[in-house]
């Protein structure tokens, strides 16, 4: 037996089509009858991934006796918060102002106006740890509904007019921030930061990928040598954690304990991408090679297990397998020794990767290092290079034996806003490390996403999947795919990506080329703060704006930073003008919580310069002209922006849009060369010839105390 979720393009939804509850998606039908039958509903919201919402959906939505209560008394409403963003926004912050708290899975009950009047998340199938049992609060509701209805719906109406006014308060009136505010989000992190595992606050640990991107910045405006400790710190412990894939690559979505030891083993894209962008920086910002290691791992977990053959990137790979969290991951020293073959080698790799017969994780091993590689290889009286080899070879080898192992389930859902993140870490990657084939992937992740996540009016939409777009694209899609479509350019000099970055922040302003006023967009006109939906979308409870960070970049902050990029290199001022009034709007928001505005005053900081302008024009063809531009990438220059030209090409596309114009006026090549034009916070040197090599070189410092970033 299915329910109505059968034909859904979510994965999410689809693992629910089988449970004897009555679920219907989000539609004006199952609305309607919630109104015409006068039933209350009942709004689940997970994701695929999400553990806690696979227990509740086994022992409860696959409960027979459940799901006849949730039958007979509600229409039941399953939502995907992948696929809708801000339907699970607008009432997790229901959840938030009832609870104190929210989380995954979201449980909703709503009126037939879609008002919300009572709210948690998991419940149990029987009362336990202090928590009602499901059915208990099931049966509590449906007498509200029928024995108390003026009070529920009295409470319904207050708890919309809370979350109205509750709604995060975009100033008007604030002015354009200072460095000030980065100086006092420094010190802010730094009173929450973990001196002994790294990262900040307590467990459960999140890796706060976008704030240890600010410190790397707060560290070289202001030679904050304990800023860059702190994220130096933060990312080795991280690497050498249990919350690292040590033998696939890639991070899992937090960890439940302070030393990054035991994770929620779910990955998630968003993850891999905003992690891989900071492990690249602090590797430029250091020269340490074991987070370039860790880039390259990351991304080609993400090309190997994470790319749809038609060039996008899924969303996430799930914790559990067969049944089990974790059990895809974890060893225990037979495993390791009938793999490895070796006595020996088996015994060294255990001690190394802290597999133990107890095990740290319910009886197995999650793999980490309790200590460098370089420590254990001294304590036998080994060459720690040679036994680094060693280790490597064994880690290949157990991973080819874990990949015969039932495989966590992956949804393969490709999402906009997430795949822009992936698109901007593989051609930074790609550029910084030399590494064509990262380039190639978010080439083809772009070209993809831009010819067929597509609806029906050819307008961007939010996600993909076996070969179907859905949903309207929201202001995190547009942001998010613009900056890594910039990020692709720098990467590849192919003017292509600026011209359709510069068609999605229009979109997001509302505003067409020439600059003048469209219809939609996503801009709040009395604060300059984005919100999440356009008036094209479904008009919800209440709109938001989308101005605080999670575990992916608000919206935001993410226009702002694309907006501050495309100023400068197209010189046009209503992106300038349109990202300082998004600054300045979560300005007292980022004074009040840092971590909560991480992503804003990234731009922030790019928008208070100084700014460095690299202008290339290259007289020979585009392969030359990569060869010498390649040192000017191996330096930590996080405000920069680079545009190469070559002569030959700038004349045989005279007829295409050309937004880069503003960079290359005024600057003529030179017979034979490739000529520099350099300017730093509006000061231009005289141009320079490259020879294919200049003065910067490689990152190669190993400590960040031997020299600022």
């Amino acid at each position: 037996m299915t329910n109505s979720l059968a034909d859904s393009t979510s994965p999410y939804l689809l693992q629910h089509a089988d449970n004897p509850v009555h679920w219907e998606p989000w539609a004006p039908a199952a609305i309607e009858r919630a109104r015409r039958h006068d039933k209350p509903i009942f709004l689940s919201v997970g994701y695929s991934a999400c553990h806690w919402c696979h227990v509740m959906a086994h022992e409860s939505f696959e409960n027979e006796s459940i799901a006849a209560i949730l039958n007979e008394h509600f229409v039941n409403i399953k939502v995907d918060r992948e696929e809708r963003p801000d339907l699970d926004a607008v009432y997790m912050s229901a959840v938030q102002l009832l609870t104190g708290r929210g989380g995954w899975p979201m449980s909703v009950f709503l009126t037939p106006d879609l008002q919300p009047f009572f709210a948690g998340t998991y419940w149990p199938p029987q009362q336990r740890g202090g928590m009602p049992g499901f059915p208990q609060v099931l049966h509590a509701v449906i007498d509200a509904w029928t024995n108390r209805r003026d009070q529920v719906t009295r409470q319904a109406g207050e708890i919309t007019t809370a979350l109205s006014q509750s709604l995060v308060a975009a100033s008007a009136e604030g002015g354009m921030p200072t460095a000030v505010l980065l100086e006092q989000a420094a010190h802010s992190l730094g009173r929450m930061f973990d001196r002994r595992y790294g990262g900040f606050g307590a467990a459960p640990k999140f890796p706060h990928p976008m704030d240890l991107r600010l410190l790397l910045r707060t560290a070289q405006r202001g030679g904050r040598l304990d800023d860059l400790e702190m994220v130096v710190h933060s990312l080795a412990c991280m690497a050498a954690g249990g919350i690292h894939d040590h033998l696939g690559g890639g991070f899992a979505r937090y960890s439940v304990d302070e030393r990054w030891l035991v994770p929620h083993f779910e990955k998630m894209l968003y993850d891999n991408a905003l992690l891989a962008v900071a492990y690249l920086e602090a590797f430029l910002a250091t020269g340490r090679e074991e987070f370039a290691a860790v880039v390259r791992s990351t991304l080609d977990y993400l090309l190997r297990d994470m790319t749809d053959p038609a060039g996008g990137i899924w969303a996430a790979e799930d914790a559990d397998s067969e049944g089990e969290e974790g059990k895809f991951y974890v060893w225990s020293p037979e495993e390791i020794a009938n793999v490895l073959g070796d006595e020996q080698e088996a015994a060294l790799f255990c001690e190394a990767y802290d597999v133990t017969p107890d095990g740290n994780f319910e009886g197995h091993s999650i793999l980490n290092l309790p200590r460098p590689l370089a420590d254990v290889a001294r304590k036998h009286g080994l060459d720690p290079v040679a036994f680094a080899e060693r280790m490597r070879s064994a880690r290949a080898t157990l991973l080819a034996a874990r990949d015969k192992r039932v495989r966590p389930g992956t949804d393969d859902k490709v999402l906009v806003a997430w795949n822009g993140l992936a698109i901007d870490a593989l051609a930074r990657a790609g550029a910084a490390l030399d590494e064509p084939r990262y380039t190639e992937a978010a080439a083809r992740a772009a070209t993809f996403l831009l010819a067929e996540c597509r609806d029906p009016q050819g307008r961007l939409a939010h996600q993909w999947r076996k070969g179907r777009a859905s949903g309207l694209a929201f202001a995190e899609d547009l942001a998010c795919l613009a900056e890594g479509l910039v990020s692709l350019y720098e990467a590849t000099f192919d003017e292509q990506w600026i011209v359709e970055a510069c068609q999605l922040a229009d979109l997001l302003l509302g505003t067409d080329e020439s600059g003048l006023h469209a219809a939609g967009g996503f801009v709040d006109p009395e604060t300059g703060a984005f919100f999440r939906t356009s008036p094209a979308h479904e008009t919800l409870l209440i709109r938001q704006h989308d101005m605080l960070d999670n575990a992916t970049p608000s919206a935001t902050g993410m226009a702002a930073t694309v907006l501050v990029r495309l100023a400068v290199l197209t010189g046009r001022e209503r992106y300038r003008q349109a990202a300082e009034r998004a600054i300045a709007a979560v300005g007292p928001l980022a004074e009040r919580s840092a971590t909560a505005a991480s992503q804003t005053l990234l731009a922030l900081d790019m928008l208070l310069g100084p700014i460095e302008e690299l202008v290339i024009v290259a007289d020979g063809g585009t392969a030359a002209a990569h060869a010498e531009v390649k040192p000017l990438r191996f330096r930590f220059r996080p405000r920069m922006v680079m545009s190469l030209r070559c002569r030959a090409d700038a004349a045989a596309k005279a007829d295409a849009p050309r937004p880069l114009d503003h960079l290359f006026t005024d600057r003529p090549g030179e017979a034979d060369a490739t000529l520099l034009y350099e300017c730093v916070g509006g000061t231009c040197a005289p141009p320079q010839r490259l020879e294919g090599t200049t003065t910067e070189s490689r990152p190669h410092r190993k400590s960040p105390r031997a020299g600022q970033p």
